[in-house]
């Protein structure tokens, strides 16, 4: 049945702007795959839950309560209740700090499962790991006042890596079951940022405290205070934010290196016809980064052509495809949205999976293929599939499992089908974590953010705004990122990307130096053709939102740009946003000073009493706030108005003469 009499399929043009996603889509429905894509076409979503108003705390409901309609506008008075009397703003709330609570917990037990192997590491117990950045460590240990030189025959010498390894993974672990004081990265924000946390009391105590507050509060008949429960939720969000995923940035840059700019290439054309392709999906690289070191072995490589393929071919999918690539430079077969259609392609030997955003419906099409469905993690196990295998991870012999994944891959190659593979890729420059942004702004010996203070205090450079998130099957794949960044760039504004959408930045070529020329305003085109840098700056994972949150708080060290977060010319959006996750990350960006844009509306409609507190109290409480626009464009304008109010009241509004200086005046800038 064609696509134009089928309305229970997808219209591929209409439902994304990646021509390797819309042929592969056409292709699936050619052969009666079912994708995402046709179940969002098939499957309405529901209005009760869209609002935030059905309640299924306790067993005396679900409640649904009447949708919102009148009640917007004040017409008639909102006595909507559950069975137990619940409001709405309760029952909204709730769902809504339930889902922060659980997002958080996604990223925080991530960065635990990253700690606990850094300790393994360095008791040397994980042999296959080890310390790659040794600078790093010795900076995070500063975060935790544990020394890193010692006394011997009374002078002052380095202290052992390994020994300080050990102090760093033991005070970052104690960090999740922390149950009084604070945060130890929380004295990383700016000074004026963390009086806000102590005058609104919502600095974390533990990590895991916190969501488990959360899950007490939203128990049937506990808090029913609705400000009071988000103010558990933004307590909540700091300690992922400024706790769990800041210390897994951290500790994975210390044992795998930290970014600096690489080239990659992305989208589905990266997989091969002769070699057995790997892909690595989900959001952990533990697995994956000793898959990417056991891939080139020359046993394995031998063993790969003993099955009359040519080599291996690892990329990735989703986040662990950003960790891979901005480390290794390994290449990403494409996003979320795209993980079904890479084993459609027929050219997967082995879907390897770790945690966060993998669809089950993947086990039922490798079914349809000969692709081997391997699941690593304890957690996250498939219930079913003929393909699927489980291989479990354990990282004192990771090398070893990495091995046994990639026998299992090279094993299936002689399994192959029919190949279709579409022949899109895009070139990338990626891997700018907050240290490379500082050493491209000022050199190894004069690495600052004051350069680029300076072209924001003169006008070249609008504003900075860090545009994150996933893939939703609800909007146009890649368009609502690439529409609002293109507009955002056009006018003036750096742009920080992180998973998804930095994905589908790449795809769209605009993540290369020689972007800046053809999209990017005439001040941003120039700072980046003075610098040699892109005008989006590819940062990492989801989970490495947390370096935006470092990069911004070097914004505001470097000065003239306000005391605390709540003052830059900056925003945030996710114009596309689907999990839970992102959600944590957009509370604890708001609870930190920051303008939090969407494209997807958060579902707390059903009260406008929390619409208005999350959408305007919030700016008074912690200088930050969520705001929803669906057109990519006209959110990106709004986030303009945003970032030139905030201008206007650091007094740099005004259009600045620009100097040009000889070699006489530059002495005496350096003389002074």
């Amino acid at each position: 049945m064609s696509e134009s009499t089928n309305p229970k399929v997808a219209v591929p043009e209409q439902v994304s702007i990646d021509t390797a996603t819309i042929k592969m889509l056409r292709y699936a429905q050619s052969k009666g795959v079912e994708t995402i894509f046709d179940r969002a076409v098939k499957m309405k979503q529901c209005n009760f839950g869209t609002e935030g108003i059905c309640c299924r705390i306790c067993a005396q409901g679900p409640c649904r309560l009447p949708l919102t309609k009148g009640i917007k506008d004040g017409t008639e008075p909102d006595n909507r209740v559950g069975l137990c009397g619940a409001t709405a703003s309760t029952i909204v709330d709730r769902n809504f700090i339930r889902q922060v609570a659980a997002g958080c917990a996604s990223h925080s037990d991530h960065g635990r499962g990253v700690t606990e192997t850094f300790l393994a590491m360095a008791h040397r117990e994980a042999h296959d790991y080890t310390i790659k950045d040794e600078i790093k460590l010795r900076e995070v240990a500063g975060f935790y006042d544990i020394p890193v030189t010692e006394e011997k025959d009374g002078v002052q010498v380095p202290r052992d890596k390994w020994a300080i390894a050990v102090d760093v993974g033991e005070r970052a672990l104690a960090q999740w079951g922390q149950q009084r004081g604070e945060l130890a990265y929380l004295k990383r924000a700016p000074k004026a940022t963390q009086a806000r946390w102590e005058k609104h009391g919502v600095k974390p105590r533990g990590i895991d405290r916190e969501i488990v507050e959360i899950m007490h509060r939203t128990h049937m008949g506990v808090d029913q205070d609705y400000r009071n429960l988000i103010h558990q939720g933004s307590r909540c969000s700091l300690g992922n934010g400024w706790g769990g995923s800041m210390m897994a940035t951290d500790l994975q840059d210390v044992m795998f290196g930290t970014p600096y700019p690489t080239t990659g290439k992305i989208n589905l054309g990266v997989l091969s016809r002769d070699k057995v392709n790997v892909i690595v999906h989900g959001h952990d690289p533990l697995v994956s980064e000793m898959i990417v070191c056991a891939v080139h072995l020359p046993e394995m490589q031998e063993y790969a052509r003993s099955k009359g393929a040519a080599g291996f071919v690892v990329s990735g999918m989703c986040c662990t495809a950003n960790e891979i690539l901005v480390r290794h430079g390994m290449p990403i077969a494409g996003d979320y949205l795209q993980q079904e259609l890479a084993v459609v392609t027929g050219a997967v030997e082995a879907m390897v999976v770790d945690v966060q955003c993998i669809m089950e419906s993947l086990a039922r099409v490798s079914e349809c293929y000969h692709t081997k469905f391997i699941t690593t993690m304890p957690i996250a196990k498939c219930a079913y599939g003929k393909n699927t295998v489980h291989v479990e991870f354990d990282e004192h012999l990771a090398l070893e499992k990495a091995k046994e994944i990639l026998r299992i891959a090279a094993d299936n190659f002689p399994n192959r089908g029919e190949v279709h593979i579409p022949s899109e890729t895009n070139r990338m420059v990626v891997g700018f974590s907050t240290e490379a942004i500082k050493y491209h702004l000022g050199g190894t010996f004069r690495g600052s953010f004051v350069p680029l203070n300076d072209n924001i205090i003169n006008g070249r450079i609008r504003g900075i705004v860090g545009v994150v998130g996933c893939n939703n099957a609800r909007v146009e794949h890649d368009e609502v990122h690439v529409a609002m960044i293109k507009e955002l760039i056009a006018n003036d504004c750096i742009i920080l990307t992180t998973g998804c959408s930095a994905m589908a930045c790449g795809k769209a070529g605009l993540l290369t130096p020689e972007a800046a020329a053809v999209y990017a305003g005439p001040g941003l085109a120039e700072v980046c053709e003075a610098v040699g840098i892109p005008p989006v700056l590819h940062m990492g994972s989801c989970l490495d939102n947390s370096r935006i949150l470092t990069a911004a708080t070097e914004v505001v060290h470097a000065g003239g740009l306000g005391k605390e977060l709540a003052d830059l010319p900056a925003a945030g959006a996710a114009p596309g946003w689907m999990s839970e996750k992102a959600i944590g990350i957009g509370q604890y960006f708001v609870t930190s000073g920051v303008y939090v844009m969407i494209g997807v509306p958060l579902a707390i409609a059903g009260s406008p009493e929390v619409k208005r507190h999350l959408e305007h109290d919030m700016e008074e409480l912690y200088g930050g706030k969520w705001d929803y626009e669906p057109d990519p464009v006209l959110a990106a304008r709004k986030i303009i108005q945003h970032i030139d109010e905030k201008r206007t009241a650091l007094g740099i509004d005004k259009a600045r003469e620009r100097v040009l200086l000889d070699m006489s005046d530059r002495r005496e800038i350096e003389a002074a």
